[in-house]
C-alpha cells in the first residue's frame, strides 16, 4: 500500500512558523518526527501531500490504490491495525478528525470536490497525540518520548555506560552505539533517557528524563536539562533547558535558559541568550497567530520561545514569556525583544528592517557548508518561497 501524511490546513497554518518550511508530519515530538514514526511503525516510506511550494522538498508519491494519513497525528497501537485492514470507501475517525482514508489515484487527483457520501466511518477510541498549535509540540512532548521510547528500545540491548557516571533508574536509560557520556549525571526514575548514535554529554553535565538526545547532538560541559526535552539530530546544548524541543542542526551551545519553547533547525542562541516562560502575574500566557493575525490565548501558564527555522539572536538576547519568531530572522539589542517577530526581521528592540534574501541564503549556504550538507537550489527556492510568503508580517 502506498500511503500519503497529508496536512490539515488549519492546523498547517496554526503550527506556522514551523510548517513554512516543512510539512506538518516532518515536525518532531517525542524522539522522533511524526513522519518517522509512521514509517516505522507501517514499516514502509511516505510521501505528502502538502502545500505547492514545499513539494519540491517534499514531492507527493501516487499510486493505483493509496491510504491518506493526518499528518498532525501521532500513531498509535489501534490506529495501526485500523488502517493495515481499511478498504476502500473507508475512513478512520476520532471524534470528528479524520485520521485515515484510502483513495484511488483518480479520487485523489479530486480530492477538493470529494464529499463523504457513500464513506463508511471507522471510529478509533484510543485518543491519539495530535498536534493543533505549536505549544503542543513541548507540552505533548511526554507522552510522545516516552512512546517513541517504547518504539525504538522495545527487544533490545543498551550500550553501557562508562563508571565514570552517575545513574539513577538505569533501566530506563538507553544508549545507542558510538554514544561517548563521561562523568555526567543521568537521573532515569523521573522518566526515560535516550541516547542516540554518535552523541555525546560532557562532563559535568546532569540530565533528569524524559529526555532524548537524537543522533549526533552534544551536550556541553555542565548543562543542567529537565526534562520531557528533545536535543534532535546534531544539534549543540549547553546552560539550562526545561521542557524544550529542538529539531535539529541548532546550537544553544552555551549558559542562559531556555524553558518550555521549541527552535526549529539551523538556528543559533547567542550565548547567555534567556527565555522567560512563566508571566510574573501567573496568568495564561498569549502567544502570536497567523491564523488570526493576532495574540491568542494558549490556556497554559508556561510558554517560552517558538522559533522558526534558520533564526539567530546574538549574545544576551532576552525573549519574554511567549514570544513567537518567524523563518531566518537575525535578532540582536538590549532588553526584552518583542513578542512577535516576523520572518525575514534584521534587528531588535530599537526597531528592525528586512533581511535580504540574498543575504540569508548566503548566511545559510555557511551554515550547511559548516555541517557538510549544501544548501542547493530546492532549498534556495523554499527559502525564496518564504521571504514572499511573510512580506506582509514585516509591516505589521
Amino acid at each position: 500500500m502506498n500511503y500519503i501524511l497529508f496536512d490539515e490546513s488549519i492546523v498547517r497554518t496554526n503550527l506556522l512558523p514551523l510548517t513554512f518550511t516543512r510539512p506538518v508530519s516532518d515536525i518532531r515530538i517525542g524522539i522522533l518526527t511524526i513522519r518517522e514514526k509512521w514509517e516505522k511503525r507501517l514499516k514502509s516510506p511516505t510521501s505528502s501531500l502538502t502545500d505547492p511550494y514545499l513539494s519540491a522538498k517534499y514531492p507527493i508519491v501516487k499510486m493505483a490504490e493509496n491510504i491518506l494519513i493526518n499528518g498532525s497525528i501521532c500513531p498509535n497501537d489501534e490506529i495501526i491495525a485500523a488502517i493495515k485492514k481499511l478498504k476502500p470507501n473507508q475512513t478512520i475517525i476520532h471524534n470528528d478528525t479524520i485520521i485515515a482514508l484510502h483513495v484511488t489515484a483518480e479520487e485523489l487527483d479530486n480530492i477538493a470536490d470529494s464529499t463523504s457520501e457513500g464513506i463508511e466511518e471507522i471510529m478509533i477510541s484510543d485518543a491519539p497525540v495530535k498536534l493543533n498549535h505549536t505549544w503542543d509540540i513541548f507540552a505533548k512532548n511526554d507522552i510522545a518520548l516516552k512512546d517513541d521510547f517504547r518504539l525504538l528500545t522495545k527487544g533490545r540491548k543498551s550500550q553501557k555506560l562508562s563508571e565514570t557516571n552517575r545513574i539513577l533508574g538505569p533501566e530506563n536509560i538507553f544508549v545507542e552505539p558510538g554514544a561517548r557520556v563521561e562523568c555526567a549525571v543521568l537521573n532515569g526514575t523521573t522518566g526515560p533517557i535516550y541516547i542516540g548514535k554518535d552523541t555525546e554529554i560532557m562532563e559535568g553535565a546532569v540530565i533528569r528524563g524524559p529526555f532524548a538526545l537524537c543522533e549526533g547532538a552534544i551536550v556541553k560541559m555542565a548543562a543542567k536539562i529537565y526534562g520531557p526535552t528533545t536535543i534532535g539530530p546534531y544539534c549543540r546544548v549547553g546552560g539550562e533547558v526545561n521542557n524544550a524541543i529542538l529539531f535539529g542542526y541548532s546550537n544553544k551551545a552555551h549558559d542562559g535558559f531556555l524553558g518550555h519553547s521549541v527552535i526549529g533547525e539551523w538556528c543559533n542562541l547567542g550565548s547567555d541568550t534567556n527565555t522567560s516562560n512563566l508571566k510574573n502575574t501567573y496568568d495564561h500566557v498569549r502567544l502570536w497567530s497567523y491564523a488570526k493575525q493576532t495574540f491568542i490565548n494558549t490556556h497554559l501558564q508556561f510558554c517560552g520561545l517558538i522559533m522558526g527555522d534558520h533564526s539567530k539572536c546574538a549574545i544576551n538576547t532576552m525573549f519574554n514569556t511567549g514570544t513567537l519568531v518567524g523563518v531566518s530572522a537575525n535578532i540582536f539589542g538590549p532588553g526584552f525583544q518583542r513578542n512577535f517577530i516576523p520572518s525575514f526581521s534584521w534587528g531588535g528592540t530599537s526597531g528592525n528592517t528586512s533581511y535580504s534574501i540574498k543575504k540569508a541564503i548566503e548566511v545559510a549556504e555557511i551554515v550547511f557548508k559548516r555541517r557538510g550538507r549544501t544548501f542547493d537550489e530546492v532549498e534556495k527556492d523554499l527559502m525564496t518561497s518564504v521571504y514572499t510568503l511573510t512580506l506582509k508580517n514585516r509591516y505589521l
